[in-house]
């Protein structure tokens, strides 16, 4: 089994990225909030998981241990494969699904493209007990220098788009699902950084530091951004 890679980031792709290690540029399947991690040029250690099949061998990357080991759980149910798996990774986090499948919460199990009712009733039925409870992560790397999923400015939408163009959705429905979401989204950054405060004193508590620019956009975290426009596209 290859746990994890750490390498140069070669190229990042709609739904995959090759990490240079040792001179092999290795391609790795990922969600697309652990894309939103990597940067080409910039060294990454990504955890992975290695599906076997007789025509192929595949990587599958995550930006913590804990969306590994979920990933490799959640297939033990039956009807979910490794595609399915990473949907369901890219829609919720690993915590986000425990608490569904704890609460039987089908209408946040079916929010994942491919998973019907009777999907999700199995799903519970199945893995109920087996992943933990909430906040039970297992040592989370981050899969490049800044967190997965952190982007800031405009390139999340991007990325975003990106993303949801690669789990299948077309350019246009995922361009509609941004702008359904923008606002809100935009909102809570914009909330956040205002309860971060807009000065703070210096060492003697006298000397404001600089105050951030108040025009510019407030950093969007892109594995929010998609869950939040899965959840449009995933409305009847």
């Amino acid at each position: 089994m290859i746990a994890h890679l750490t390498g140069t980031v070669a190229a990042v792709a709609p739904d995959g990225a090759v990490i240079d290690v040792g001179g092999v540029g290795l391609q790795v399947q990922c969600a697309p909030g652990t894309l939103a991690g990597l940067r080409p040029g910039e060294r990454a250690r990504v955890a992975t998981s290695l599906v076997v099949r007789e025509d192929s061998l595949t990587l599958y990357g995550f930006g913590t241990d804990d969306e590994r080991n979920t990933f490799e759980l959640v297939q033990t149910a039956s009807g979910v494969g490794p595609r399915l798996a990473l949907a369901m990774l890219a829609v919720l986090s690993p915590d986000a699904l425990r608490r569904a499948i704890a609460a039987e919460d089908l209408a946040t199990l079916t929010s994942v493209p491919g998973i019907g009712r009777k999907g999700a009733q199995r799903i519970v039925l199945e893995l109920a007990g087996r992943l933990g409870t909430p906040g039970d992560e297992l040592l989370p790397q981050p899969a490049g220098a800044a967190s997965a999923g952190q982007a800031t400015g405009s390139p999340w939408r991007d990325q975003v788009r990106s993303g949801l163009v690669g789990l299948g959705w077309q350019a246009r429905e995922a361009d509609q699902a941004i702008c359904a979401v923008e606002p809100e989204l935009l909102a809570a950054a914009a909330a956040g950084r205002e309860g971060a405060g807009e000065t703070s004193g210096g060492p003697d508590g006298s000397w404001p530091q600089p105050v951030p620019d108040r025009a510019a956009e407030p950093p969007v975290d892109v594995a929010v951004a998609l869950r939040a426009a899965l959840r449009v596209l995933g409305r009847p």
